[in-house]
């Protein structure tokens, strides 16, 4: 009798395995499970790259407005200070960037060959901050300055979506950078 019932058993099994295997009414929720963490990581990645490139245009409008004031001797007849100027660099980028975030670099070069837009080495303390030390140099006239504005741009979900960042501290340097000739002074 015992063996009847093991016979009865694993044919019971057999037909709620072919069952379960036939049985699609779960398969759109199987798929959509196999489907969406893919999805949402280049959901997620289209997200950041499009947030970064936006706010790179930003900072490039930022950086284009305030080495103007500085060519056209504005910033020098105010006599302002750099931390006057790190405001005005703020209050042009406000609606992307903390002001506790931005770096202003202005220096003045020897000549265009030595002028240096480029990307600086940054290096960061233990707390991941910036120890850099900016300049703040906005020339005379005729002088050959160059106007670095950079920020480091939060990278979110790095490891699940495409990653972002660029810095040992997990965050994105963008940067904009504006080389011009001081206007001569009119007398």
């Amino acid at each position: 009798m015992a063996q009847v019932e093991s016979t009865a058993g694993r044919k019971r099994r057999r037909y709620l395995f072919g069952a379960f295997v036939k049985d699609r009414k779960g398969a759109t929720a199987v798929e959509f499970g196999l489907v969406a963490a893919p999805f949402l990581a280049i959901l997620v990645a289209l997200i950041q790259t499009f947030l970064i490139f936006f706010a790179q245009g930003q900072l490039e409008s930022v950086a284009r407005q305030t080495g103007r004031l500085i060519m056209t001797g504005q910033v020098q007849s105010q006599q302002l200070t750099a931390s006057a100027f790190q405001q005005t660099v703020c209050n042009l980028g406000s609606l992307l960037f903390s002001c506790a975030g931005l770096m202003v670099d202005v220096q003045v070069a020897g000549s265009w060959a030595s002028a240096n837009a480029g990307t600086p080495t940054l290096t960061f303390n233990g707390q991941g901050q910036v120890q850099n030390a900016w300049q703040f140099n906005p020339g005379n006239a005729g002088d050959i300055v160059v106007v670095r504005v950079m920020y480091l741009w939060p990278v979110f979900f790095g490891p699940i979506a495409f990653n972002l960042a660029n810095e040992a501290n997990g965050t994105h340097l963008i940067m904009a950078s504006a080389a011009f000739q001081n206007e001569p002074a009119i007398p």
